[in-house]
């Protein structure tokens, strides 16, 4: 019995890369599919680069279709992604783009993405940077960003918060509630109001809306990112980074 799936397969090859059209398989007899799968199999045995070719435009139909699905998720939501008051607000509060990071506290890759949003701060005096807390490793992670909320709801300017993040993210060890308070008071929080800030209900709604907004977006992994119309997966370096801001700002990457 030949393999439907195959010929399937091997007919959208041929059509994608130029080849004649041909009838779906359901429409041939059975000595016919037989016939046509072997003409197929030999064609693509003498022309293996067919394959490459289909994988590419695959990947590259694939690619449009997760952008397109992005621009929509970023688009309804866009008003709690780039304007919550439970995202904590740096860099340019009125800048023209807006750079929106989610991260975990016990994410590696999210030192080095650290180190890439300061640089990019640095450099861009009219970025808007955004933080939203999104702990998937783990319970400790969840302790640290429940503490990491109670960090931002006494600080409105985002100052101590980030003097709060810097220590914890460059921090030794596991992130959990004890190394989130010992950063915490090392940047200078209220820690008696800390404590109190911690059983508010805003603590868990600020994380909620946080996963709400990463499972709209297909976000899987920290860190991820919002720029403009684009979701990023994972730690792509500064200079990718840099070349979406480019995008979101003007249309191409170098503005």
């Amino acid at each position: 019995m030949p393999s439907f799936r195959f010929l399937n397969l091997a007919l959208l090859a041929l059509a994608l890369c130029g080849a004649p059209a041909i009838a779906s398989a359901q429409s041939f007899s059975e000595p016919q599919r037989r016939e046509i799968e072997k003409i197929v199999r030999d064609y693509l045995l003498s022309h293996p680069e067919v394959l490459e070719e289909v994988s590419a435009e695959l990947s590259k139909r694939q690619a449009a279709a997760e952008t397109v699905k992005h621009e929509a998720a970023v688009t309804r939501n866009a008003q709690t992604i780039f304007n919550s008051p439970r995202g904590v607000t740096v860099g340019n509060k009125d800048g023209d783009v807006t750079f929106v990071e989610f991260f975990d506290y016990n994410c590696g890759y999210c030192k080095r993405a650290m180190t890439d949003m300061f640089e990019l701060m640095k450099s861009d005096s009219k970025l808007k940077v955004v933080l939203k807390e999104f702990p998937v490793l783990g319970p400790g992670s969840v302790e640290a960003a429940q503490v990491a909320v109670a960090v931002r709801m006494q600080d409105p300017t985002g100052k101590k918060y980030l003097d709060f993040h810097q220590k914890l993210l460059n921090g030794r060890g596991q992130a959990d509630k004890a190394r989130a308070l010992a950063a915490a008071k090392e940047a200078g929080l209220d820690m008696a109001k800390l404590e109190k800030d911690l059983a508010s209900p805003e603590v868990r709604a600020t994380l909620e809306e946080n996963f709400k907004l990463a499972e709209d977006m297909g976000m899987n992994g920290t860190p991820s990112y919002v720029i403009g119309k684009q979701v990023v997966i994972g730690a792509v370096g500064v200079d990718s980074l840099r070349e979406k801001i480019g995008v979101a700002r003007c249309g191409k990457a170098t503005c």
